[in-house]
């Protein structure tokens, strides 16, 4: 697939708005910090040096045993940073490595894998590592600066757009030690940078070759990480093997984690299937997403025995943003009445009721569930002057917090909400006729059509088709296989479509890539709602930019506050934990993350019985 040509422009996202809050934050002394073992992106690491382990491991786990896991879909590519195929599952977990491990104990921080330590000024305009001298790719030759030099170069030119992005705000890359590299940026006010550089796949530059790089492949691919691609059964299977000489297995990052001697992801077409084979032990773990089976669909044997057991796991991050997405691209979402309107059909109580045993919450905000979301509270005098510019970008009721999304009283006729939307649209230019929506001045119908392409959203989006008839509106459900879903979605190729944004207690530049107005025209970015707003790009700058945790959240809620002013989004809903159900052999720590259950630090009971 060709990328549009503004991805290659995109490394100037902002750059202006971020360069000015730098100005507004004062200048910040360039005085050079000592090597340091870890970082966070605000405030200190919360692990010392010399630390043993995280705190949602189990430090004695035993090693050994097979566990196979199910994935939906299919996968044609075994390049998992490139936008072209859809790469395996596992690959960017168990291959490869980046130069420093995220501690999912903590909002956002880094500490040594392939580099022994960092190195950054108080203003962050550059970093450096140090790689361990006894970093390996798995065929035993070391990792080397030339190594890190190559990926850095090879994914800015040929990587996924959000590499591209972040790469390219690098002025210098260079070896200035025989085993340290050091990297310049040119987007003053971004302090992210130096963990986005820390996270940065590093690939042998023996082994691949830019000319070969945005090609699929289903050639195992080498890189250092604690396990290598076995076998692969195109679309169906993709199995892992631990590297008895993994490098890295010693590190204090690595204690309590990578515990299998084989890792298989199966893959199914659709869930029924995969949920059967679950239940007959064709593989050990099932993250349930269907709460009328959570209900009441546990009833096969190895349930009742004890040998599958059920768990409503904690978890203490943004719950993320699930929701029907507006291509506002499309003149028809294009006026914010119309997207309103569309809101007001969505009968929340009467599915959660109906459809969902009344498990499910609704989503209120894009940082739901955390002290990040603007949800029920009104906004601070910080967020307050974040927002002065752009007095027209933010709802009242949002910026005071009274804000909430319509609500029925659940009988399914939904007749208020009907009555508002039928007004919003006629002040759009819409008027009924013969029990159809038209426009006013062309009589063109109001019709869209919601992309779709599992079987498991079919009932939500049939109800709220059926819902929309109730104004007049045609719209119909299409539904294709996730090859045909995914390339249309990477090229906006839809009228609207169910999408999910993962969210995490730290937002950082992963919020250009889905928000910014350079975005909205980057192929293969997550700005699937096209939104091109000025206060969400000053909001984004002022988030990269902030140097102190109260500044930090203020921003990423005055965000919050102009996207959901811009209702570019029906918000759909959550649980409040994540429910999961395992075979009893499959272990897992007493002690889960901030981020939920991580499957890379459970164990086999009895590895080889």
């Amino acid at each position: 697939m060709k990328l549009h040509s503004s991805i290659y422009n995109w490394a100037f996202i902002s750059l202006k708005a971020l360069m000015c809050a730098a100005i507004i934050l004062s200048f910040a002394g360039r005085v050079r910090a000592a090597p340091a073992h870890g970082i966070a992106m605000h405030g200190s690491p919360a692990h010392e040096p010399g630390f043993t382990g995280f705190s949602y491991v189990n430090p004695n786990a035993p090693k050994g045993g097979t566990v196979s896991f199910a994935t939906l879909g299919s996968f044609d590519s075994l390049n998992p940073l490139i936008i072209k195929g859809v790469a395996a599952a596992g690959l960017r977990d168990f291959v490869f490595e980046s130069l420093m491990a995220r501690a999912y104990d903590e909002p956002f921080s880094l500490y040594g894998l392939l580099a022994q330590s960092i190195e950054t000024p108080e203003d962050r305009s550059w970093v450096s590592f140090v790689l361990r001298e006894e970093a390996r790719f798995s065929d035993g030759k070391p990792v080397t600066v030339e190594d890190v030099l190559f990926s850095y170069k090879l994914l800015r030119d040929k990587g996924r757009p959000n590499h591209r992005t972040y790469y390219s705000k690098i002025t210098a890359a260079e070896k200035i030690g025989p085993r340290t590299v050091k990297f310049t940026f040119n987007a003053e006010g971004d302090r992210e940078m130096p963990l986005i550089m820390g996270l940065m796949p590093v690939l042998p530059r023996h082994y691949f070759s830019a000319d070969t790089f945005e090609e699929t492949t289903l050639k195992p691919v080498l890189g250092s990480g604690p396990y290598r691609v076995a076998r692969v059964e195109a679309g169906k299977q993709i199995v892992y093997v631990r590297n008895p000489d993994y490098w890295g297995r010693r590190l204090a990052v690595n204690a309590g984690r990578f515990n299998f001697d084989e890792i298989r992801f199966e893959y199914y077409r659709n869930n029924d299937p995969m949920f059967q084979a679950f239940q007959k032990g064709l593989f050990q773990l099932w993250r349930e997403s269907d709460s009328g089976r959570w209900a009441r669909g546990y009833d096969f044997p190895a349930y009742k025995d004890g040998r599958v057991v059920r768990e409503e796991l904690p978890v203490s991050v943004p719950t993320g943003m699930s929701a029907l997405v507006f291509n506002t691209r499309r003149p028809i979402f294009a006026d914010i009445r119309v997207r309103k309107a569309l809101i007001l059909m969505l009968d929340f109580e009467w599915l959660n009721k109906n459809y969902y045993y009344g498990l499910y919450t609704r989503t209120q905000s894009f940082f739901d569930r955390s002290n990040l979301s603007s949800h029920g509270r009104a906004a601070d005098a910080r967020e307050r002057k974040l927002l002065t510019p752009f007095a027209d970008a933010v709802d009242p009721a949002i910026l005071e917090g009274a804000y909430k999304l319509p609500v029925s009283d659940g009988a399914g006729r939904n007749r208020d909400n009907r009555r508002k939307a039928l007004g919003l649209l006629k002040q759009a230019g819409y008027t009924l006729k013969g029990g159809k929506l038209v426009e006013a001045k062309s009589g063109a119908p109001f019709t869209f059509e919601i992309l779709a392409a599992s079987g498991a959203q079919q009932r939500l989006l049939l109800k709220f088709v059926d819902a929309l008839r109730g104004v007049g509106i045609a719209a119909r459900l299409r539904l294709v296989d996730s090859a045909q879903f995914q390339r249309r979605r990477q090229t906006f190729d839809f009228d609207m479509i169910q999408a999910f944004w993962y969210a995490s207690l730290s937002p950082g530049n992963e919020q250009l890539f889905r928000w910014s107005a350079q975005s909205a025209d980057a192929q293969g970015s997550f700005n699937y709602a096209g939104v091109r707003n000025p206060a969400v790009d000053a909001m984004i700058a002022a988030l990269l930019a902030a140097r102190e945790r109260e500044d930090f959240v203020s921003a990423v809620r005055a965000l919050d506050r102009v996207l959901l002013s811009g209702h570019y989004v029906i918000p759909l809903f959550h649980t409040r934990k994540q429910w999961v159900a395992r075979w009893k052999s499959l272990a897992r720590p007493a002690k889960t993350s901030l981020y939920g259950y991580r499957v890379d630090t459970w164990w086999i009971d009895r590895p080889g019985g």
